[in-house]
């Protein structure tokens, strides 16, 4: 059987400037050329009943950062699509599952890989919780796993280069500013 294709190079996303205000609409795969343009985007940190999360190795298929280990998932709402639209469909296509999630806060960052181009994203944080079944799409996750916060810290301070730059400013962030919204989610689901 094959996976769903979903993700798209001409998929127009949203340019925003540095106020968060919309500036235009431009194909995914321009947006991500050479330093990159600024462009609303998303990740999601899924957490379960035993407090771990939900990490993901992206697919070898992805052109910037393939097969590094990132946060359950991230994406970009498209033009026409609210975030909140964009959060839900994106948890269907690449986990195969929907949940209630909490916004946490959203920042900017620029990152470069290896001279192929750049994340330059204006970036909203999201965590939910999950216990059931996970469905991957295969074009989008290579391989994924439940770890605890203990095992991946550990993990990340051996081997940092095996992770997305994004990922890395996210987590340590969430760790100092708020695990409390992350304990009260395990403990009392949506």
């Amino acid at each position: 059987m094959t996976a769903k294709q979903v993700s798209f190079d001409d998929e127009p996303l949203i340019l925003v400037n540095e106020n968060d205000e919309v500036v235009g609409y431009l194909d995914k795969a321009s947006c991500h050329v050479g330093e990159g343009k600024l462009h609303r985007a998303f990740s999601i940190f899924i957490f379960n009943s035993r407090g771990q999360l939900l990490l993901q190795q992206r697919s070898d298929q992805k052109w910037l950062w393939p097969m590094f280990w990132s946060n359950s998932c991230c994406s970009h709402p498209r033009k026409g699509e609210t975030m909140e639209e964009a959060i839900h469909r994106r948890l269907q296509e690449e986990l195969g599952f929907d949940v209630p999630l909490s916004y946490l806060y959203k920042f900017q960052y620029h990152a470069t890989f290896e001279g192929r181009g750049s994340e330059n994203e204006l970036c909203y944080v999201y965590i939910g919780h999950y216990d059931g079944e996970v469905a991957v799409n295969p074009n989008e996750i290579a391989a994924w796993r439940w770890v605890s916060p203990e095992e991946l810290e550990s993990e990340m301070t051996a081997h940092p280069e095996r992770f997305t730059p994004w990922f890395k400013m996210e987590w340590e962030r969430i760790r100092k500013e708020y695990w409390d919204r992350v304990e009260e989610i395990i403990k009392n689901p949506q």
